[in-house]
């Protein structure tokens, strides 16, 4: 049974930072591409960032470009979301997705297990 945990999230003032991160068993991690998505209210769920198979090749939406890092540790099962410079628009709840494909992909649609979400609150 593929379990994806995710972890990290809570409350951060305007201009702060939170780590995320996502623990995966029942998988081979190491030939999961990973990813992080984020859901709020009334929307559809969009893609923040993702990190494919090795050499780690990363991807970010362009709203969280350069404020968020994606990195992953096989050996632990696990990938992380770096959020810096958070904003009120940053709030949501986020959810990590592996992909047993060696590319990335930004549509939730390709994404073959999902964790159950971590809520992040960013106050102005």
């Amino acid at each position: 049974q593929v379990q994806l945990v995710e972890s990290g999230g809570g409350l951060v003032q305007a201009g702060g930072s939170m780590s995320l991160s996502c623990t995966a068993s029942g998988l081979t991690f190491s030939k999961y591409s990973m990813a992080w998505f984020r859901r709020t209210p009334g929307k559809d769920r969009e893609f923040a960032a993702a990190v494919s198979l090795s050499p780690h090749v990363v991807y970010y939406a362009d709203s969280v470009k350069g404020r968020f890092t994606i990195s992953r540790d096989n050996a632990k099962n696990t990938v992380y979301l770096q959020m810096n410079s958070l904003q009120p628009e940053d709030t949501a709840v986020y959810y990590c997705a592996a992909l047993g494909d060696p590319h990335i992909a930004t549509s939730e649609r390709a994404y073959d297990y999902w964790g159950q979400g971590t809520q992040v609150t960013v106050s102005s």
